[in-house]
């Protein structure tokens, strides 16, 4: 069983040199002490905040400040680009009628990063 993610979560992207939490709207109604998350909150800069500085190629801004250096890796401020919803969630736990976001979810960014969560927000609360 993993727990249920709610606002507040720690989250981690494998090219971000800093955490970041996780925003919830209270939008669905459905709260611990704070709002729980589904799938959908994977919204750049409302859900997912940034990671301080990125070092992906991919990015084009890091890509952009390497090239400028001679090749030098240089780490951009992180824009999160998350076109795509968390997966896999909970399917069998709706919430809004989209699943809730477990723990072992991941969230994928454009420039490569996998987004995951590290510290979920509660530990009571657990779903399939």
């Amino acid at each position: 069983m993993a727990n249920l993610v709610c606002g507040g979560a720690m989250l981690q992207c494998s090219f971000g040199a800093a955490p970041s939490s996780l925003m919830v709207l209270p939008v669905n109604r459905v709260t611990t002490s704070m709002p729980i998350a589904t799938i959908m909150d994977h919204k750049p800069m409302m859900n997912i905040l940034p990671f301080g500085m990125c070092n992906s190629i991919s990015n084009p801004t890091v890509a952009a400040a390497t090239a400028a250096k001679l090749g030098v890796m240089t780490p951009m401020p992180c824009i999160p680009v998350t076109a795509a919803p968390w997966a896999p969630g909970s399917p069998t736990v709706l919430i809004a009628n989209m699943p809730a976001l477990n723990h072992t979810s991941k969230c994928l960014c454009s420039w490569g990063g996998v987004i995951q969560i590290v510290q979920p927000g509660q530990l009571t609360i657990q779903v399939p």
